[in-house]
């Protein structure tokens, strides 16, 4: 019973939630194209946002729905990245083809990933990760006859899209493409969490020892969203080979992986609004600071990530979402 009048004042709750992630939705679109008529000359960097907020999403997936710690996304990213160069070197060359074999890249590096990471706990699991985008790198790095090795993968001519819509030097088609997978990809995702699929992952992640005493598998729900988390870093690594049409070692490295979980946390975690706002802040403040002082920004990144974990632990996205949430201290139980 006591479970039953839990779940009564639920319905109204999640039909506001349906709301506010429509709103939401609808925000991050908006947002995409003000981006592109207020900033027309840094639309570059603008795509290397969408992308990395793929990154930052994936990991949320990971860390902020189901508990695993991880240091080692940027091996879902760059396999993506990879996947879609050495296709397009290949002769693919049409943009939505890339992005699906960058899914697929990504979703096959995660059931690898997952299935060495889950055999673990804790501490052990992080260990593993740090490994794993070690080996990764390494290997992307011994591998030049197709990846380029440290000189890169370079030469990639991708196609118009649709035939129609050229990748030109400003980087408009790249921009646009990036915003609607980004906005196609971010409601997919909330689709997920808010599923069984997703309130079983959470439940995981709160107290796994119940949901096993509850008959449930735990590996097999957690490797189901790796899989899942992979082809969203997938599709942001071929996003990323699309646009800048090279694939270069720090597309699978140690610091991008470490940077996409400060900007998880700068945003908030477990919210996926958190990811992708944390991206923009980060990118915006890496790309404004670096270019004051080059040799010592990232001493202002670590004051500023010290700042929002003291003054909102919970992110900034969590901030706002505590903002934006109406009390209920004069309602009645």
């Amino acid at each position: 019973m006591e479970a039953d009048t839990r779940s009564i004042p639920a319905l109204p709750k999640h039909r506001g939630g349906a709301w506010r992630d429509v709103a939401g939705i609808l925000l991050i679109a908006v947002a995409g194209a003000a981006g592109y008529f207020l900033f027309p000359d840094s639309l570059a960097l603008l795509t290397r946002v969408t992308a990395l907020a793929m990154l930052a999403l994936s990991l949320d997936l990971v860390v902020g729905y189901c508990g695993v710690a991880t240091l080692g996304q940027a091996a879902l990213f760059g396999a993506g990245a990879y996947a879609a160069g050495i296709a397009c070197v290949s002769g693919v060359t049409e943009p939505l083809s890339l992005l699906l074999i960058g899914a697929v890249a990504g979703a096959a590096a995660g059931l690898v990933m997952g299935g060495i990471m889950l055999r673990a706990h804790g501490l052990a699991q992080l260990v593993l990760s740090i490994a794993i985008v070690q080996l990764f790198h390494e290997a992307a790095n011994k591998a030049s006859s197709y990846t380029g090795g440290s000189d890169g993968l370079a030469g990639l001519t991708v196609g118009p899209l649709f035939g129609i819509f050229a990748f030109d030097l400003w980087g408009r088609t790249a921009y646009l493409l990036g915003v609607v997978i980004l906005v196609a990809v971010f409601a997919a995702l909330k689709f997920v969490v808010a599923s069984p699929f997703g309130m079983m992952c959470r439940g995981i992640k709160e107290d796994p020892i119940r949901i096993r005493s509850m008959g449930a598998f735990v590996s097999p729900v957690l490797l189901k969203m790796f899989v899942i988390s992979g082809a969203v870093a997938g599709t942001g690594g071929a996003l990323a080979a699309i646009s800048t049409q090279v694939v270069g070692l720090d597309s699978v490295s140690f610091e991008l992986s470490a940077n996409a979980l400060v900007m998880l946390v700068l945003g908030g975690i477990g919210t996926l609004y958190g990811a992708i706002v944390g991206t923009i802040i980060f990118m915006a403040f890496e790309h404004v600071v670096s270019a004051i002082n080059p040799f010592h920004w990232m001493t202002m990144v670590g004051a500023l990530l010290i700042a929002v974990v003291i003054a909102a632990p919970r992110g900034l996205g969590g901030l706002v979402a505590r903002l934006w949430t109406p009390s209920r201290h004069g309602e009645r139980p």
